[in-house]
């Protein structure tokens, strides 16, 4: 998975991503970054798709029919006559949903939706049908994944498990996060529902922090990407697209998600992630200027604070020299949308696009106009 280019699809006029190891997008609300990444997600992944959507007794005949249930009902206009598609080089149109099944139909991206909180909602993954015809097949698809990791893989305690992620991981969330809380499977109610156990207290998921509950679906998610076994990566999957993990979350928090996709990148997986942190902006830079310098491996640990330690020396070592960050801003101007390579993040750039970083930074500059104007 080389390259993306979308022109004249949905929103998006024209953009045009390299994806690296780690491909971070940023932009507004609406800038069609989620429809990017599910068009991605469509490609890599129709045979998967098909196939999945076919068992649980939808048609895959028509076009239309076949838009609307992957990007949610009445979407399938996105997809126009004049639309261009062209996917590592190869153009892919409207007719060619229509295809012969392969052989193998196995799931290569792994997909975790802005939405899913929804997925969780009342404390329990809600199964594909559960869902409203309106919900994307991406939000529809991860919550039945993370039911099936928990009724096919999981005992009655979720957090920390020994063998799950790894220790330096574990600390990093349970500090973060949880606080030494204890998420566990309660059945008193009839159904499995997660609860936190505090003290003597066993707390119910809907009383927990929105943080707590925005983590909840990124962490099985993580369990279902890093099995306990020893192989790197679960079955087939190569790619991790995530939308927006900060969510919710305090920066603290963000900082141990970026140390976990880290820990994707060197078990094999190639991530995208659309969000409007910009503390996942300021990794981005310092990582490519680090990697740039030649730095070694302790600026990591520095970096994120942490003790060098046998296992964190493991999770970064030969980051900085093997893995690559891109950095794309989708911008909208006029109702239009294109991308913009925007991997420097140079502060002195004459394009504000890159030097304000997509606009995450520009308040922050503005502030430090304005106070130093007033200040003297």
């Amino acid at each position: 998975m080389e390259r993306l280019i979308a022109k004249s699809f949905g929103q998006i006029a024209d953009a045009n991503v390299r994806f690296g190891d780690l491909t971070l997008l940023v932009g507004p609300q609406a800038s069609g970054k989620s429809i990017f990444l599910q068009l991605l997600k469509l490609l890599v992944d129709k045979p998967h798709i098909r196939k999945t959507v076919e068992q649980l007794g939808y048609l895959w005949r028509k076009e239309d029919d076949i838009l609307n249930l992957f990007f949610g009902e009445n979407m399938a206009n996105i997809w126009r006559s004049d639309s261009k598609i062209v996917f590592d080089g190869k153009s892919s149109a409207r007719d060619n949903l229509l295809f012969r099944m392969p052989q193998k139909a196995e799931e290569k991206l792994f997909y975790i939706p802005a939405q899913r909180i929804l997925s969780v909602a009342d404390g329990r993954p809600k199964t594909f049908m559960e869902f409203d015809p309106s919900a994307p097949y991406s939000l529809r698809f991860f919550s039945e994944t993370l039911r099936m990791l928990l009724q096919n893989g999981m005992d009655t305690s979720v957090f920390p498990v020994q063998r799950r992620l790894t220790g330096t991981l574990r600390s990093l969330f349970n500090d973060a996060i949880f606080h030494d809380g204890k998420i566990v499977i309660d059945n008193s109610t009839g159904q499995k529902k997660f609860s936190m156990q505090v003290e003597d207290m066993n707390v119910p998921f809907l009383t927990w922090s929105a943080g707590q509950k925005e983590f909840m679906p990124l962490l099985l998610a993580f369990y279902w990407l890093c099995p306990p076994a020893r192989a790197n990566k679960r079955n087939s999957y190569q790619y991790v697209a995530i939308e927006e993990p900060e969510m919710g979350l305090h920066p603290q928090a963000i900082k141990s998600i970026v140390v976990q996709v880290i820990y994707l990148l060197t078990r094999g997986y190639k991530v995208i992630i659309s969000t409007h942190s910009p503390l996942l902006l300021e990794f981005a830079w310092a990582f490519n200027l680090l990697k740039s310098n030649q730095s070694p491996d302790i600026a990591l640990h520095e970096l994120f604070d942490m003790k060098v330690t046998s296992a964190s020396k493991k999770l970064f070592d030969g980051v900085l020299t093997s893995k690559t960050v891109n950095t794309f801003y989708f911008s909208r101007v006029n109702g239009r949308v294109t991308s913009k390579d925007t991997t420097s993040l140079d502060a002195n750039n004459e394009d504000t696009d890159i030097s304000e970083w997509g606009c995450i930074s520009q308040f922050a500059g503005k502030a430090a106009d304005i106070v130093s104007k007033y200040f003297n």
